[in-house]
């Protein structure tokens, strides 16, 4: 599934490895499902994970096992948990569940985020822990 803009451009691709719609709640149940989220001029945002669910129109997406956050162009840096609520409507996530961001200087762990992936905010809400190697000098 694919969603434009407000110019006709890509916005958000939504696509899985085999996805199955019950008519009788109007859920679509995705294997392997993958969200990118494109911004013409900044970063596209990759999500994935092992199973998905959705209702309706699709816009809120509940991701579970092994969901994965990470930049196209950056795979350095990703966050990792186990279940995660993706609106890609409004282009945010978010979870109550154990997360992990890992990038090449540190590794920060929370109870809990909500980001904004336009934006490229996370709020982590709580027992945030942490350790950051500062980059060797150019």
């Amino acid at each position: 599934m694919t969603i434009m803009d407000k110019n006709g451009q890509p916005s958000r691709v939504i696509k899985g490895q085999e996805m199955s719609h019950y008519p009788e709640d109007d859920s679509t149940h995705i294997t392997s499902p993958t969200a990118e989220f494109i911004n013409q001029h900044q970063d596209t945002w990759i999500v994935t994970s092992e199973q998905g669910k959705t209702h309706g129109k699709g816009h809120v997406i509940l991701l579970t096992d092994n969901v994965v956050i990470s930049r196209k162009d950056d795979e350095k840096m990703e966050l990792q948990t186990s279940i995660l609520t993706l609106d890609t409507e409004k282009s945010t996530a978010y979870t109550d569940a154990a997360v992990k961001i890992v990038s090449p200087y540190g590794e920060t762990n929370s109870i809990g985020l909500h980001a904004t992936l336009e934006d490229k905010t996370i709020n982590l809400h709580s027992r945030v822990k942490g350790h950051y190697d500062a980059p060797p000098l150019q």
